[in-house]
């Protein structure tokens, strides 16, 4: 009776030191959707019609539960690369660590030569950065889900670095089933992926990148118009290739 005793007050301990833990995740507040930016490029701007041509086409997981919820296109002003910074409502791991980022910021760039055609590509992938050459053509971006990370449309899996694979990640979405359980506590998000591991390589929902950015602007230093549009807490992950 008395180790039954134990093994309930430890039970109970862990339930109320999750709860506690849990209760202290927290919550995006994003602003509302900027109206009149003063380093905003005006729509008819020949910086941020480009921006917008090139702006690529984003496939999504079809079980992706987060939203887009902002998108600023950033002109370098002295090389030919255009940046995308993408601000996703949430990421499926962590969401209640007390003082995590209670937002998901993913970037990705595109390079163009003097005809203004999308001529390479760069992709920010937990913490590295992919890089191919494009085909003078549409850009498209598959982007994994819950994690948003931003891989070249149909990358073959052998290229990605180890151990930042679409298997390893996975693998992470089964083994880190608690985490994810967690975070639903804090925030609505999804209790698991609750499919194979074919459907989680399935990029089939796309969302015209062109139509959801809020600002474009031409500058080195992107960082004072993403806290507007963004808010005082994202990524701020790299800036340029």
């Amino acid at each position: 009776m008395r180790r039954i005793a134990i093994q309930i007050r430890e039970r109970t301990l862990l339930s109320l030191t999750l709860l506690l833990v849990t209760a202290c995740g927290p919550h995006a507040h994003i602003p509302l959707r900027p109206t009149n930016l003063p380093d905003a490029l005006a729509p008819s701007d020949e910086g941020a019609l480009l921006a917008r041509r090139l702006a690529p086409v984003l496939y999504l997981q079809r079980d992706e539960t987060f939203p887009l919820s902002r998108a600023v296109a950033v002109l370098h002003p002295t090389r030919r690369v255009i940046a995308y910074h993408l601000l996703w409502r949430d990421d499926v791991h962590g969401a209640w660590i007390p003082f995590t980022v209670p937002t998901d910021e993913e970037v990705l760039w595109v390079g163009y030569d003097s005809t203004y055609a999308p001529t390479d590509l760069w992709t920010y992938w937990h913490g590295s950065i992919l890089h191919t050459n494009w085909p003078r053509s549409q850009v498209a971006i598959d982007v994994q889900w819950g994690k948003h990370g931003s891989l070249p449309r149909n990358v073959r899996q052998s290229d990605l670095p180890r151990p930042k694979t679409l298997n390893f990640f996975y693998a992470m979405t089964i083994f880190g089933e608690p985490d994810i359980l967690l975070g639903d506590i804090s925030r609505k998000g999804p209790l698991c992926f609750c499919h194979g591991y074919e459907r989680y390589r399935e990029f089939t929902r796309p969302i015209l990148l062109a139509e959801r950015i809020d600002a474009v602007v031409r500058t080195e230093d992107p960082r004072p118009i993403l806290l507007e549009v963004f808010g005082n807490k994202y990524s701020d992950k790299h800036r340029w290739p």
